[in-house]
């Protein structure tokens, strides 16, 4: 069977030193998932890029140290927002209407849940301590980046594809909750009737919203400052951190469309952390039925 090969775009398309140093993680992922990563390089034309992406099977959207331009929401830029890279985000728009018209799978992180939320006409928290209210604010540095092996915890719906991800569930050949997660990594929540209201975390206008019966809540390294805030079309919200209520996962609503965007960074646990690999294996399962006639 062929290799599903994943385009993954460069994160930045200016500072290149940051770009080099970054994109190994999500390449070293994807091989270790058994996929074959494909750079995409973002000073190319539309007209090679897209045919470089005829011969991918998924895509993978890396983070970025740029935030997203908040006019493509039609929103007035907060201070606090970073410069825009429009070069990758013409890439990704590339890649995701590629993606989404082939129907082939789809995995963002981090800056590529936020690239993929506004693709579909979402909008984005600017900077989330603007945007808590005062008493939640302090709870969680979702900027806590390396300086933390963990920096928060996230809650997942358990009706979720991610939840079957992580779980095993959607992986026969692996045993179970116990085995895929670890008792390192997981922290079982059995909140029965616990949903993300919400009403109990943030305030202002109406927001989509998830819930679901037993949840379990894994922990996760981010760097962060920004977040997902009105949701795209076709997209639904399967994770938040219980702490402040923060928008942490997100995956598609088409069942016969693999879309899938966490907030925080698989990539960098993927060596020691079986469910960090299990999110990047289900990409490449994924893409390897995308590949098969």
């Amino acid at each position: 069977m062929t290799t599903p090969r994943i385009a993954i775009p460069m994160p930045h398309s200016t500072d290149l030193e940051y770009g080099e140093r970054a994109i190994p993680q999500y390449e070293r992922a994807v091989a270790l998932a058994g996929g074959e990563p494909v750079r995409v390089a973002l000073d190319q034309s539309a007209n090679e890029i897209r045919k470089l992406v005829q011969s991918c099977d998924g895509v993978l959207l890396p983070g970025s140290k740029a935030d997203v331009d908040p006019a493509r929401f039609k929103a007035a830029r907060s201070p606090h927002t970073a410069a825009a890279d429009p070069q990758r985000d013409a890439v990704d728009d590339l890649l995701l209407d590629d993606a989404y018209r082939q129907r082939k799978p789809v995995l963002g992180i981090c800056y590529g849940l936020q690239s993929l939320n506004v693709y579909r006409a979402g909008s984005l928290v600017q900077h989330i301590p603007d945007f808590l209210p005062e008493e939640t604010r302090a709870r969680v540095n979702h900027e806590a980046g390396r300086k933390a092996a963990v920096a928060h915890s996230v809650e997942i719906v358990p009706s979720s594809r991610l939840a079957k991800i992580l779980s095993g569930e959607s992986r026969p050949r692996l045993s179970g909750r116990s085995e895929l997660l670890g008792p390192a990594a997981l922290e079982l929540g059995n909140r029965e009737g616990h949903g993300f209201s919400r009403a109990d975390t943030t305030p202002g206008k109406d927001r989509a919203s998830a819930s679901g019966g037993n949840s379990f809540i894994i922990p996760v390294n981010s760097s962060h400052h920004q977040s997902a805030d009105v949701i795209g079309t076709g997209l639904r919200i399967v994770g938040r951190c219980p702490d402040d209520g923060i928008i942490e996962g997100l995956e598609g609503t088409a069942p016969d469309h693999f879309v899938l965007a966490v907030q925080w960074h698989p990539e960098r646990s993927v060596g020691e952390d079986a469910a960090s690999r299990a999110i990047f294996e289900a990409l490449i399962e994924a893409a390897g039925q995308q590949r098969s006639p």
